[in-house]
């Protein structure tokens, strides 16, 4: 072989295939988080239809979480308003494509239109264009009216952003109407709390005065399901969304934690120690009616079990069996058991809307001296191909998907305490949502 040869094969293999592997994962992780390209949006601040103060105020709270709203989508690529043009539409009749379509803005969509205050009202008007489409270009106009407050500003522009993000993101439904649910205890005791998905109208659900953990929301938004000490036991509550109270559920022997929904809303997953006390995963419905059926029974702890949502067909938990804590699947009566972690200390697994990927909290070489931190990664389930989202910024951990599978929300002590984050599902776009005190276990309502 000629050393020309030689080079060129050198060169291939140190060169090319790297970044053939790394575009193969980038496609694995754009599928699995149902992320395309980028559209490029211009969003001009709606027009104020009136001058007064309180179309102001609620003009400049409408326009920050539209552009809020459609910058975290993670589909769009947002044309900053720097480049807009002078004239600034708030009607139809007001646009001018060209202005748009070309350099500098370079727009493919243009979302615009104006809001104010009249009989005693709050009216909203938004459209939707193709910029590229002079013939035809209307893509979306909707109307709103709602009493005019800071908080239906906020829902407003909610809507309208979930409406565009429907039409350009494939049809997946936003998640800017979505809720978290975490556990707080900024009021002295470690509560459950709920906040919209950007981290605004925090506030405290239950008022227990002892310890609350693992808040997991059902999927039709009615439940909150979590851990708390009741009656000198750890038990599984039920927190009714509807009511604004707590409401009856199943009791049972030993300590129980880590409640987990089947995405049906007919099932519920925990661990329990009601049997030996070692805990294991049991499987019930939420009355508790048929009582629980065990799927585990192997010497060590099983928690946190979390069902794949797409089939219901599969459980992955977390198991000591092998010694330090391992993520595990199982088929959901209990077969079928694989190990898809076997090194370090691996927790906290959350499977993706779509059941391809699983996110999980990591300490990939664990032990005094050892390197790297605790840190959220992303596993191919099919393939075992995992990549890591957040790199040396504190203890990270308690991932959990948004509905549309392209955000993360997530604990990290970053800040230097505990406090709630979210990412785009590629680990970009890291941003902080709570504050106050101290804030753990998040969990992304289904809708």
């Amino acid at each position: 072989m000629s050393v020309f040869r030689l080079k060129s094969v050198f060169f291939l293999l140190v060169f090319v295939l790297p970044i053939t592997k790394a575009v193969a994962q980038q496609e694995w992780i754009r599928t699995g988080t149902n992320r395309g390209a980028p559209i490029r949006l211009a969003v001009p601040d709606f027009k104020a239809t009136a001058a007064d103060s309180q179309t102001t105020s609620l003009n400049t709270v409408f326009n920050q979480t539209l552009w809020n709203d459609l910058d975290n989508s993670g589909i769009f690529d947002m044309v900053a308003k720097s480049f807009y043009p002078i004239q600034i539409p708030g009607t139809p009749v007001e646009v001018k494509l060209d202005a748009w379509s070309n350099a500098p803005v370079n727009a493919a969509f243009l979302a615009f239109g104006n809001l104010g205050v009249a009989n005693e009202k709050l009216q909203v008007m938004g459209w939707l264009f193709d910029a590229k489409n002079l013939l035809s270009p209307q893509v979306l106009g909707k109307q709103y009216q709602e009493t005019p407050t800071e908080s239906n500003a906020r829902l407003i522009a909610h809507r309208f952003a979930d409406e565009i993000i429907f039409r350009l993101g494939g049809g997946i439904n936003g998640v800017a109407e979505s809720r978290i649910y975490f556990i707080s205890s900024r009021k002295g005791t470690k509560e459950v709390w709920a906040m919209d998905y950007d981290g605004a109208g925090q506030q405290q659900l239950t008022h227990l005065n002892s310890i609350a953990l693992s808040p997991r929301v059902s999927p039709d938004g009615s439940r909150v399901a979590f851990s708390a000490i009741s009656h000198d036991s750890w038990q599984i509550l039920m927190y009714s969304l509807d009511l604004g109270r707590i409401v009856s559920s199943p009791r049972f022997g030993g300590d129980n934690f880590t409640p987990a929904w089947s995405s049906d809303g007919s099932k519920l997953a925990f661990s329990s120690s009601m049997r030996d006390g070692d805990p294991e995963i049991y499987l019930t419905n939420p009355d508790g009616a048929a009582g629980a059926k065990r799927l585990t029974a192997v010497k060590g702890s099983d928690v946190s079990p979390v069902f794949n949502p797409k089939t219901n067909g599969q459980i992955a938990w977390v198991s000591g069996r092998a010694g330090l804590p391992q993520i595990f699947i199982m088929d959901a009566d209990g077969s079928n058991v694989q190990q898809i972690t076997k090194e370090g200390y691996a927790v906290s697994p959350s499977w993706s809307p779509n059941g391809l990927l699983l996110a999980f909290s990591w300490i990939r070489h664990y032990g005094p001296g050892a390197p790297g931190g605790q840190d959220i990664y992303l596993m191919n389930v099919a393939t075992r191909e995992f990549v890591q989202l957040t790199h040396d910024s504190g203890r990270n951990d308690f991932p959990s998907w948004s509905p549309d599978g392209r955000h993360i929300v997530f604990q990290s002590t970053r800040t230097g305490s505990e406090q709630i984050w979210s990412m785009l599902a590629d680990g970009t776009h890291q941003q902080q949502i709570t504050r106050d005190g101290k804030n753990s276990m998040p969990n992304w309502s289904y809708k």
